[in-house]
């Protein structure tokens, strides 16, 4: 097996225990190797690292498996890792869908693989675990099955640009036999409809679980504002919450078209209205016409994926607070979110302190969570850290 060195001084975030080494760290590489493949890591010095799978194409050179060089990458190790995903998920979530590997977080870098009942929603992000994702595949049905838990399908998602830095093609289609890719799934009591094919990401946003959860005792006898509404989520769960009324509104038709449907399925299409519009251009007609509700709930997509980005993305999350704050009613709810790695707890907290002091609003903080346990947080692995979601209540200055 090759064998790559770090330079002196480097491997920082790998010894904070992280996953990752770049490749503006690595000295030497001694042994013949093909990208994809497993290598022996180890510091200036000769110590040892551990192992990991090298891609010279990518900026991360090395995605970490284990940090004992002796430990062998068999199909028994493979099997332990996706057994104890799978025992953790079974401890902290419902699992009835899930986020069954998360990565880095899950130990298996690169890879992501949700579970929306019983079928498999795969993502593969890295050359290395490309190479191994039908053996680890097999040995998730495997571990399901154990507990009588029987896989019909598996579709895969791996049709995201960052492939591209891996020099990996986009790709998505069927890994089993062809099903049904509109998936019928329950969460938290409420009813969906999930487009494993053509929904955003893997079809469904499951790591805001327990957040949706959570605004439900927020909306009874509320008019509700749900931007970003994606496929109504936030809206429906305010909806069962016992909310009068409640608008979602989304840029995409067939989100729009999806939230509809999903409302149907739940029996609350004569509360729920869904309209596809620009949330920026929505927000300011709403506020011009008068329009006030006892909840506004702002779940934009990542306004940066990149430290380039960040100004431009304090910009559109200062101003996407500033305008839903003034559609509050004095002492109503704001509950608000980023997705974005990149947009740090600390900036995030600091751009909706400015939007509230530039519309004389006071917030009162009801709680602050972060994504659903079935994307751990490895300390660390700053990356598998994004989802912050705060609920305040918003006051006017008197």
């Amino acid at each position: 097996m090759a064998v790559a060195t770090l330079k002196k001084g480097e491997g920082r975030t790998l010894k904070a225990g992280g996953a990752w080494v770049y490749d503006n760290e690595i000295e030497s590489v001694m042994g013949h190797f093909e990208n994809g493949d497993l290598v022996l890591v180890r510091d200036f010095d000769g110590y040892p690292m551990g192992r990991g799978f090298m891609n010279q194409k990518s900026k991360i050179c090395i995605r970490m498996m284990t940090r004992d060089e002796n430990t062998e990458i068999d199909r028994d190790f493979l099997r332990m890792r996706v057994k104890n995903a799978w025992e953790y998920r079974k401890k902290t979530v419902d699992t009835s869908s899930c986020r069954l590997i998360f990565g880095e977080a899950d130990f298996l870098p690169g890879l992501v693989v949700d579970k929306f009942e019983d079928v498999l929603v795969v993502e593969s992000l890295a050359l290395g675990i490309d190479k191994m994702k039908k053996v680890i595949l097999e040995l998730t049905q495997e571990v399901l099955q154990e507990d009588g838990i029987q896989i019909r399908g598996i579709y895969e998602r791996s049709d995201a640009k960052v492939r591209l830095n891996e020099g990996m093609e986009r790709v998505k289609g069927f890994l089993s036999e062809p099903f049904d890719t509109n998936v019928p799934i329950t969460e938290n009591g409420v009813r969906y409809i999930v487009d494993v094919k053509d929904g955003q990401k893997t079809g469904f946003f499951l790591d805001q679980k327990y957040n949706r959860l959570a605004i439900q005792k927020l909306c009874k006898g509320a008019r509700v504002l749900d931007c970003f509404t994606h496929t109504g989520s936030f809206a429906l769960n305010a909806a069962l919450g016992g909310a009068q009324y409640v608008l979602g509104v989304d840029a995409s038709q067939l989100g729009c078209r999806q939230a509809e449907e999903n409302a149907r399925l739940n029996h609350v299409e004569d509360k729920v209205e869904f309209l596809c519009a620009d949330v920026f251009d929505l927000l300011p007609e709403l506020e011009k016409r008068g329009e006030q509700f006892d909840v506004v709930i702002l779940d934009p997509p990542a306004f940066t994926k990149s430290r380039s980005s960040i100004k431009n993305a304090v910009k559109g999350y200062r101003e996407i607070n500033l305008r839903g704050m003034k559609l509050v009613k004095d002492g109503g709810y704001l509950a608000t979110c980023s997705c974005s790695h990149f947009m740090d707890p600390e900036l995030f907290a600091k751009t909706i302190g400015q939007a509230a002091k530039n519309v004389h609003k006071r917030l009162r903080q009801v709680e602050f969570r972060t994504q659903a346990p079935d994307h751990p947080i490895l300390w660390g692995a700053g990356d598998s850290y994004y989802l912050k979601f705060y609920i305040f209540q918003v006051c006017d200055e008197k």
